[in-house]
């Protein structure tokens, strides 16, 4: 995996002005697509996209500088159509406009190549576990909400403190598989995970295929298939946060597992009764590298 992400990282340079067809390489390095976008977010701390955004505007801005050509030249010599597309993708990088940025030669923030290296971590093991799931379902109240990398989620505590107590309860009654009890549900994630995009958050539980679901809850499909499940306790949500991460830093470059789409998953199993410290099963869906 380390050396799929900097294949990745180099073909970014290759084609810096071009479309880049991370599927193709995907396959050649026979791997997926959305692993490999999982994989290089998680790790990079960005989204692929925002990063190929930060480096083509990187090189753009020497050629700002430096006065090589007027501004639509330019623009259309890093893959931009006109000077309004390209100012617009300059500024959200640098924070201040091409025109403005040859005339003062700044502001400029550069993003360097990202390198990924192999380091010597996993000291402390992880509690993992390996399990095949025939096809289920998951049913409760869904919500569309933005990403958020670190930290309390306010969309999804809004979310859910608007359910009543009778919803829970409602909820529970009718969990009748694995994963057990009252869930957190993340599905629909775009491939890079990028901070902001959105997600699709379900409050629910899991139910077997041929248990009805009231009319007046939302419902998600989930096919046969393995899932990784690493439990994890501590503080909450950091512990589960550094956990997923983590995932992505040793589990997965150390064993013979990749991403497959689907829903994350994480069960509550204990917690304090301010949520300040929680004992969760995160359940993410995979399939042999």
């Amino acid at each position: 995996m380390i050396a799929a992400l900097n294949r990745l990282v180099d073909l970014v340079e290759e084609h810096l002005t071009e479309e880049l067809d991370v599927n193709g390489l995907a396959r050649s390095l026979g791997t997926t697509e959305y692993h490999l976008r999982r994989m290089f977010s998680s790790l990079a701390g960005m989204s692929l996209s925002e990063y190929v955004r930060r480096r083509r505007m990187t090189v753009a801005a020497a050629d700002v500088v430096r006065g090589e050509g007027d501004l639509l030249s330019i623009a259309v010599r890093h893959g931009y159509g006109s000077t309004e597309a390209f100012g617009r993708a300059f500024r959200a990088v640098h924070g201040a406009s091409p025109g403005d940025v040859r005339r003062d030669g700044g502001p400029l923030r550069s993003q360097p190549q990202v390198k990924f290296r192999l380091t010597v971590e996993g000291s402390i093991p992880m509690d993992t576990r390996i399990v095949d799931r025939p096809a289920f379902r998951l049913a409760g109240h869904a919500a569309r909400v933005p990403f958020i990398h670190q930290g309390i989620n306010p969309h999804i505590q809004q979310h859910i403190s608007g359910l009543p107590m009778e919803a829970h309860l409602r909820l529970k009654a009718l969990s009748d598989t694995d994963p057990a009890g009252l869930l957190q549900v993340s599905d629909n994630v775009e491939p890079d995970a990028a901070e902001g995009s959105e997600l699709t958050y379900l409050h629910g539980v899991a139910v077997s295929r041929d248990t009805p679901i009231p009319d007046d809850l939302d419902a998600i499909e989930v096919p046969a298939g393995r899932w990784a499940v690493f439990r994890t306790s501590g503080p909450h949500p950091q512990a589960l946060q550094d956990t997923w991460a983590a995932t992505a830093t040793e589990w997965f470059p150390s064993n013979p597992w990749r991403l497959r789409p689907g829903p994350s998953i994480v069960a509550i199993l204990d917690r304090a009764d301010d949520f300040s410290t929680a004992t969760c099963e995160l359940w993410l869906p995979v399939e042999p590298a």
